[in-house]
C-alpha cells in the first residue's frame, strides 16, 4: 500500500466571503443562520460538534456529541447536549466546569468555534427531551454504564434486555444519572474558507453571561 502524502493534501476554499456588515450584531442569532444553511445543504449530522473538556490537571479531552437545543433568546442562552452524568465528560465538567464546542462544516467550508461555561439544564428540561426520544435510546440511556469498562458486548446486550423487560409495556423514566448540559457562550467565532489560506474570522466577545453583557466583535487575522 502506497502511503498517502499527508503534507500535499489541500483545498482552495471559494464558496464565500464573510464580512463584518453581513453579520448580525448578536452570535446566537448569527450561528442559527448559519445552523439552518448546514440543515438545507442536508450535510451529514449537521448538529454534530466536538466539545472539549480539561480536568483539574488541566489535561484536555475531545469528543463528538449532539447538540440538542438551541437557546437563543432567553436569559441564559446556549448549546444543549444530553449526556450521562457519571461519565468521563461528567467528571470533566463538575471538576472545571468550563467547555469549548466546534461546528465543522466543511462542505459550506464554514467553522464555529465556541468558549464559556457549562452547567447542567433544569430537570425538567431533562425530561421533556428524554421523553421525546426513541424507545430503543431511552432504553440505551438505562443499559449503558457510560465510559466503564465492560467485560463485552454480549454484557451490554444482556443488560439491556433486563431494562426492556422492566419497562416493558411501561413509560421509560428519566434516568436520575442522565440529562442535558447548556454552554452558555463568552466567545464565539465564526471562520469562512478563502483561498491562499487567507481565511475570513470573527469573533464575538463578552465579559459577563448576564443578559445585558454586549457582544464585542472583531476580525481576527488567519
Amino acid at each position: 500500500m502506497t502511503r498517502p502524502d499527508i503534507a500535499a493534501i489541500r483545498k482552495q476554499y471559494r464558496l464565500k466571503k464573510l464580512n463584518q456588515a453581513e453579520l448580525h450584531s448578536d452570535p446566537m442569532h448569527q450561528f442559527e443562520m448559519w445552523f439552518q444553511d448546514a440543515v438545507e445543504a442536508e450535510l451529514l449530522e449537521p448538529n454534530a460538534m466536538i466539545l472539549a473538556t480539561a480536568d483539574t490537571d488541566g489535561r484536555p479531552k475531545a469528543r463528538v456529541v449532539l447538540l440538542k437545543g438551541l437557546e437563543v433568546n432567553s436569559n441564559e442562552c446556549g448549546f444543549i447536549f444530553y449526556s450521562n452524568y457519571k461519565s468521563n465528560k461528567a467528571k470533566d465538567i463538575d471538576a472545571n466546569p468550563h467547555a469549548a464546542l466546534v461546528f465543522n462544516w466543511l462542505d459550506l467550508e464554514r467553522q464555529v468555534r465556541v468558549e464559556g461555561n457549562i452547567a447542567k439544564v433544569p430537570q425538567e428540561t431533562s425530561a421533556a427531551y428524554f421523553q421525546s426520544r426513541p424507545r430503543g435510546s431511552q432504553l440505551g440511556a438505562w443499559a449503558s454504564p457510560q465510559s466503564k469498562p465492560i467485560e463485552s458486548r454480549k454484557t451490554l446486550d444482556k443488560h439491556l434486555q433486563e431494562i426492556d423487560m422492566r419497562y416493558q409495556n411501561k413509560e421509560i423514566p428519566l434516568p436520575e444519572f442522565w440529562g442535558g448540559y447548556l454552554v452558555q457562550p463568552l466567545q464565539i467565532e465564526f471562520w469562512q474558507g478563502r483561498s491562499n489560506r487567507l481565511h475570513d474570522r470573527f469573533v464575538y466577545t463578552r465579559k459577563t453571561l448576564d443578559a445585558t453583557s454586549p457582544w464585542h466583535m472583531q476580525r481576527l487575522a488567519p
